[in-house]
């Protein structure tokens, strides 16, 4: 998985109106936190962060003012209708070290006979695996799958290193019956009777 590198500056200023002005340079301010240390609040440059958060659990080595530091995203706040960043929460993590994360699950193939609804129960799946190899998603195959049918997390074929950070009796994705249609001749009943009381 890529290894992003991005140059953090320290932040001085806090509160709301720091955090504004910080924004309007197209900056983003963030926290860092995590092996006992002190939280330490920085500022990170805006494009390259969204470039990098196009990777889900992405790893970004912070080069804070010369001292490099290995995080993962924790928490990211978007503005709610553009979509903008807003505040960033960082965890460190040490290679070879063992995190907790959600990777999105993607389906493949065909329904079976009859087709049906898929549903997405988890549309992420929360597993534990290596801080520098967090697989970027997990796909599963619903080839043949029949209304009623259900995936499990249990059922999952996860990356080598990789293991469930949830129950594995979970349900990931199910098939729903499709919803039936009124049947037309009740509909052609109904268009009788309101022609009888015209």
């Amino acid at each position: 998985m890529a290894d992003v590198k991005i140059a953090a500056e320290i932040r001085q200023e806090f509160g709301k109106g720091a955090s504004r002005r910080i924004r309007a340079t197209g900056k983003v301010p963030a926290v860092i936190y995590g092996h006992g240390t002190e939280p330490v609040h920085v500022t990170l440059p805006g494009h390259e962060l969204m470039l990098a958060l196009k990777t889900p659990n992405v790893l970004i080595t912070l080069d804070i003012e010369g001292r490099q530091e290995l995080v993962i995203p924790k928490a990211v706040q978007r503005e709610a209708i553009r979509g903008f960043l807003v505040h960033l929460d960082l965890l460190i993590v040490k290679r070879g070290e063992k995190v907790t994360v959600e990777i999105p699950v993607l389906t493949e193939g065909e329904l079976g006979p009859g087709g049906g609804l898929l549903e997405h129960v988890l549309n992420a799946l929360p597993v534990e695996a290596e801080a520098t190899h967090i697989p970027e998603s997990v796909t599963v195959s619903v080839e043949g799958l029949e209304a009623g049918a259900s995936v499990l997390a249990k059922d999952i074929t996860l990356p080598s290193g990789t293991t469930l950070a949830i129950d594995g009796e979970d349900v990931v994705i199910q098939v729903l019956q499709p919803q039936a249609e009124e049947p037309a001749a009740e509909a052609a009943e109904g268009g009788e009777e309101a022609e009888a009381t015209a």
